[in-house]
């Protein structure tokens, strides 16, 4: 298992597989992943039925968990229960998160 990880090849290899999220670490009691949403972009995520937590790494955004809403942007940290209806939305510049699970993301 790795233990080291640099942002810049975690983008990299995100943007390789297509896709907007990108897992790159598990175990059993976690798991992590980056999230990128394109300016303009639509989250189409679900509740999950793990706690969740996003760092984000840069961008501008809004987001809303369960009835609380806010301006998201580099060095902001949001923490979603399990099973909260959750969501970015008017995504100002490319966003960028680390995504977190606890436990791992099934």
């Amino acid at each position: 298992m790795q233990n080291f990880f640099e942002i810049s090849q975690l983008e990299q290899a995100r943007e390789r597989r297509g896709k907007p999220y990108h897992e790159f670490l598990r175990t059993a009691a976690l798991s992590a992943g980056v999230y990128v949403l394109p300016a303009g972009g639509k989250d189409l995520q679900s509740p999950h039925g793990q706690d969740e937590m996003y760092y984000v790494v840069r961008g501008r955004a809004h987001m809303k968990v369960g009835a609380e809403e806010r301006a998201v942007e580099a060095g902001g940290v949001i923490f979603v229960p399990a099973g909260v209806e959750h969501r970015f939305h008017t995504v100002v510049e490319e966003l960028v998160l680390l995504v977190f699970f606890a436990p791992a993301e099934s």
